[in-house]
């Protein structure tokens, strides 16, 4: 019964570790708080409207791999702005 219990707990334990997480980069939302001055665009990005700064910004910290990387998935699917931001950024960021 001792051991049931304790394997029982260890499957879980494994098993809501994984669960929580977002298949495209291990995690369910950026980091709160504001972006750091690294995150800021490398080409001047003004003009273009926000929806395509943030996915700019999502996509090339997504293609360098930080922390702050992420993929807003209604967004992408549903604002084509945010979409061409973030399929710019990746690419010109992923060539670097």
């Amino acid at each position: 019964m001792t051991m049931r219990l304790i394997a029982a707990i260890i499957l879980f334990s494994m098993l809501t570790g994984c669960a929580s997480m977002d298949s495209s980069r291990g995690k369910s939302s950026k980091p709160s708080g504001p972006l750091p001055p690294s995150t800021r665009p490398t080409y001047n990005l003004a003009g273009y409207p926000l929806a395509f700064k943030d996915g700019y910004i999502d996509g090339c910290e997504t293609a360098k791999k930080t922390s702050y990387g992420f993929k807003d998935k209604h967004r992408f699917s549903k604002d084509s702005q945010y979409r061409n931001g973030w399929k710019d950024g990746f690419s010109i960021c992923l060539s670097k």
